[in-house]
């Protein structure tokens, strides 16, 4: 059972979601949750199917005190590299809360400070707080539903399955189709065997 993690009332969660991806944005999100919230289903979103997912979300979004979500495109990725890329959606997500929150929890083990306000970084917290659970569900959802909408204009990648994550498929295709603007070119596309003239 997750724990409300209790700092103060006005605590943000915040998380990202398609760090390890070969094509798509990264995608962060930030929640406050009113105090007394609990729902048995929340969990990390990778122990969750993708239908659990997408029930939360919903459920998450209406009794959230607010929320904010943001990708962060190739592009940025590419040029400021991916962990500065998560860190920045996760400060872009923060600034898009209607409440200024007093502490901020961040999944994972590297932040920046986010203004004057407080935060700690805990390892698995996706899987530990029901904030840091919320944001992950939220991040991964906004943006799974972001790379279906992408495979409709290049469906040869097959994202809306792999969601851009480097399947044997996904490389597959690129090695076959070339790179589109949705991939990452500072990330290796390609096992050495699969060299890709560009």
């Amino acid at each position: 059972m997750l724990q409300p993690f209790h700092h103060c009332i006005m605590e943000a969660g915040t998380d990202e979601a398609g760090r390890g991806c070969l094509a798509g944005p990264v995608t962060a999100a930030a929640v406050i949750l009113k105090e007394g919230f609990s729902n048995t289903l929340l969990n990390d979103s990778k122990q969750l199917s993708e239908q659990k997912r997408n029930l939360l979300r919903p459920i998450i979004e209406e009794s959230a005190l607010c929320y904010g979500v943001v990708h962060v495109s190739p592009a940025e990725i590419d040029e400021i590299n991916i962990l500065n890329a998560s860190i920045k959606g996760m400060h872009l997500a923060i600034d898009q809360l209607t409440t200024i929150p007093e502490f901020i929890s961040v999944d994972g083990n590297k932040f920046k400070p986010y203004k004057e306000i407080t935060h700690a970084c805990i390892i698995k917290g996706d899987g530990r707080y029901m904030n840091i659970a919320a944001a992950s569900v939220l991040a991964k959802t906004y943006r799974d539903a972001y790379m279906e909408q992408i495979h409709e204009e290049y469906p040869m990648y097959n994202w809306k399955k792999n969601k851009g994550y480097p399947t044997k498929e996904h490389r597959e295709a690129i090695k076959k189709y070339g790179v589109t603007k949705y991939h990452r070119t500072s990330f290796k596309l390609l096992p050495e065997q699969l060299k890709l003239a560009l």
